[in-house]
């Protein structure tokens, strides 16, 4: 299979809390759901116009599902202070829907990895996205969530892969060495998860990467656990 890079297609409501940021009715970024109020994205996709729209459901962008929902806009746009859109540093922001939604068997948050949590290197994890299924490449027809397994790589490996100083502490990084499989061009924003027990953790989310899926090039997240405090600060426990 060719997808997300080299994933497949979702099973229908594994993944309740991903929601397809879109401009003009066409997707732009992933997000997560993280309350019945809040989406947590990337700074890059936070960056984007008001006029925008959320929509949840899983299979969104093609609207063909019953338990598809338009979340309506969203009325406020949180950018972390110190975005950096040079290095991709504290690439995250919070997106505050215009109405409360109604969670379901296939709306559901997503719970956040908490401060100072550990994601060993080869802890298998899921990425999930509409972007494209390689470089250059769309998500063809009729446009199903694709979902990939990648395994998290060490900072310091990952630093040495992708430049010295490209990594932060405030990254993570996922990926197999031969390549082939990674998040690409549209998934940004999206979520990382591992599971933890019963439940799956949001480790990270969607930021950048040299190419998609070449060898040796491990995807780069924003490291959720790093912004704990700063999430909290703005968003009500519910």
């Amino acid at each position: 299979n060719n997808r997300i890079v080299g994933g497949e297609d979702a099973p229908d409501g594994r993944w309740p809390w991903q929601v397809s940021l879109q401009r003009f009715g066409s997707h732009v970024c992933g997000g997560s759901l993280i309350s019945r109020e809040w989406v947590i994205v990337s700074g890059m996709c936070g960056v984007t116009p008001l006029n925008n729209r959320i929509v949840g459901g899983e299979d969104a962008p093609d609207g063909r599902w019953p338990w598809q929902v338009s979340l309506q806009r969203f009325s406020r746009i949180i950018l972390h202070p110190n975005y950096d859109s040079d290095s991709s540093n504290n690439d995250i922001a919070l997106l505050r829907l215009s109405s409360a939604v109604t969670f379901t068997e296939h709306i559901r948050p997503v719970c956040l990895a908490a401060r100072n949590s550990v994601f060993n290197t080869g802890t298998k994890s899921w990425v999930t996205g509409w972007g494209a299924v390689k470089e250059g490449v769309l998500l063809p027809f009729p446009q199903t969530l694709q979902e990939v397994e990648v395994p998290v790589v060490g900072n310091r490996q990952c630093n040495c892969l992708n430049g010295v100083s490209t990594i932060t502490d405030n990254m993570i990084c996922a990926g197999v060495q031969a390549g082939g499989k990674d998040s690409c061009q549209g998934d940004s924003g999206g979520p990382m998860v591992s599971k933890q027990g019963t439940k799956w953790i949001q480790s990270g989310i969607v930021s950048f990467g040299f190419g998609c899926a070449r060898p040796n090039r491990p995807g780069v997240y924003t490291r959720v656990s790093s912004y704990q405090s700063w999430i909290n600060s703005h968003i009500p426990s519910d």
